[in-house]
């Protein structure tokens, strides 16, 4: 910046700051929702030494802060992708068509704990679970019940599954191949993302070696198989909902992002041959300037990193895709109707921050499963975004804007801090194992609740604008208890019909491929399509490769 330029904006200051404080009547600490300190007002001066072409650039172009394509929204909306699930297949295949008979553009199966921690609906530990908090998949009979009726040529779906992933993916494929849709076919996604398990929703089954090996085995599957299909979803949202602040999702998630490159170039594969095919899961907090400032910058360091460390050449593989979802943990029981508002705002800032596709919470999400009525308030929700407002129109309007650029550049600053610390500990792996990313998940959220509990952050309708009578007259989204018995049924009824000497044959075979190094993906494709279940699937890797037991944190 000129020197002259310089001492005018700094006479300007001056001049206002003489004014400034005659209506100033808040008298509190401005920081972000995760604790950034914000300052008063940002001019030009904060941006010194910010290069606008070299870390600004241009939309569709390296190293992406504007988005990862030229056109973004004026080619092509983001995908509505609710996510969805509930009691058995076939309810939730209804819930499925009448989203998509509202509008929604792309599926997402929400799964039960059963079926999450890799335990049929019979097994003692799946009691009082089965087709509560999603549908409940035993074996590909679901899966078929789960997609009756929907081509799986003409629509795009998205797993949020982890330790069973290749299960279900597998699951998903047999099903296409039912309907007459080859592999190659197939778009949507499969979380896959087992690091952030032992990081932040401890929903895992094996230890992460064996699990590195059985998403590496994905990625070369992908490759030669299933082109389209993104293999991995690098989540932030759950290290986010345990507590995390914006700048530790970031630096988290990428770190587990980097993770899985070196583990694909380690099994021998290129990067540019498994990199183009990574797509990244984040959370849309409530402080709407900072969510977007982690968006930009998350692009930023994962171009950079791309093509300088790993030395990528593709310019996909240097492109940070990535889903949204609304804030969860930002919701609340107290005053359900306002939860509609805090999500528009959230998608909004999904949306203006550059996402490739989002779901919006429903209101009573905090209560429940979501109604239908709440369902379809959350998707008009992004529909009034998309086609009222206008924010589609233009491709980053914000980019320029002082805060907005101070932000971003301070979100990278800080997150880099962390990626430097996770590698002077060893990395990934040796953090999970020094319960380093639990300590400093715990701690965040700590300091969270404290600024709540002593009310230096307002939460309206929890801790000031109360309502002392109120009462819950919503309505709210009951699973019928029969659910698990009949699914139970449906599961033994399997067992007595299907070929069991297939299934035996299979699992057998699998049990060999898991003590050697074949590609384990084509193994557990037999034992789907001869049917056995998701739990004997489970079990035999287990007698091969254990379970993961955490370490107490304290």
């Amino acid at each position: 910046m000129e020197e002259k330029k310089r001492e005018e904006i700094k006479r300007g200051l001056e001049e206002w700051q003489k004014t400034r404080c005659q209506w100033k009547d808040r008298d509190c600490r401005f920081e972000t929702v995760s604790g950034m300190e914000v300052k008063d007002l940002y001019t030009p001066l904060d941006l010194e030494g910010f290069d606008y072409m070299r870390d600004l650039g241009f939309p569709g172009q390296y190293p992406y802060t504007r988005g990862v394509y030229c056109n973004m929204y004026r080619g092509k909306l983001w995908t509505m992708r609710q996510f969805a699930g509930y009691g058995t297949a076939r309810e939730s295949n209804k819930r499925y068509k009448y989203l998509l008979e509202k509008g929604q553009t792309g599926l997402s199966v929400a799964f039960d704990m059963p079926t999450i921690m890799g335990y049929d609906s019979d097994h003692p530990r799946s009691r009082g679970e089965v087709g509560r908090c999603g549908v409940a998949v035993d074996s590909l009979q679901d899966m078929e019940i789960l997609f009756d009726g929907i081509p799986l040529d003409k629509i795009s779906t998205s797993f949020t599954i982890n330790g069973p992933a290749a299960i279900i993916w597998c699951m998903y494929i047999a099903v296409g191949e039912k309907q007459g849709v080859r592999p190659e076919q197939l778009t949507g996604t499969i979380q896959n993302d087992i690091l952030k398990e032992y990081i932040a929703q401890k929903s895992w089954i094996f230890p992460p070696e064996p699990s590195l090996r059985i998403i590496t085995d994905i990625f070369k599957y992908a490759k030669e198989h299933v082109p389209k299909w993104n293999t991995i979803s690098i989540s932030g949202y759950h290290i986010r909902e345990a507590g995390a602040t914006a700048v530790q999702e970031l630096a988290f998630t990428l770190a587990d992002g980097f993770a899985y490159v070196e583990a694909g170039i380690k099994a021998g594969l290129d990067v540019d041959e498994f990199a183009p095919r990574l797509s990244f899961f984040f959370n849309a907090h409530i402080d709407f300037f900072e969510e977007i400032a982690k968006y930009r910058a998350a692009r930023r360091i994962w171009a950079r990193r791309m093509r300088e460390k790993y030395g990528a050449k593709d310019p996909r593989s240097w492109m940070l895709r990535f889903h949204t979802q609304t804030a969860g943990c930002s919701l609340t029981a107290q005053q359900p109707e306002n939860n509609i508002v805090r999500t528009a705002y959230e998608a909004l800032a999904a949306v203006l921050g550059g996402t490739q596709s989002l779901h919006t919470n429903s209101m009573d999400e905090v209560l429940a499963l979501p109604t239908e009525k709440a369902v379809q308030i959350a998707l008009r929700t992004q529909q009034i975004l998309a086609y009222e407002t206008g924010v589609a129109n233009v491709i980053d309007p914000l980019a320029g804007s002082y805060y907005v650029e101070y932000l971003t550049n301070k979100m990278e600053e800080e997150a880099e801090k962390y990626l430097e610390e996770i590698e002077r500990r060893g990395g990934v792996l040796a953090c999970i194992e020094q319960n380093y990313f639990q300590q400093e998940i715990a701690d965040a959220a700590y300091r969270y609740q404290k600024a709540l509990d002593t009310k230096q952050r307002i939460l309206v309708g929890v801790n000031e604008f109360v309502n002392p009578d109120e009462k819950i007259e919503i309505e709210i989204l009951e699973i019928d208890p029969r659910v698990e018995q009949e699914q139970i049924e449906r599961l033994q009824k399997l067992r007595r019909e299907r070929d069991n000497i297939r299934v035996r044959e299979t699992l057998d075979a699998l049990r060999r491929a898991c003590e050697g190094t074949d590609n384990l993906i084509p193994y557990i494709m037999d034992c789907v399509k001869a049917y056995a279940t998701e739990g004997e699937i489970i079990q035999t890797m287990k007698e091969v490769f254990g379970e993961y037991k955490e370490k107490p944190t304290f």
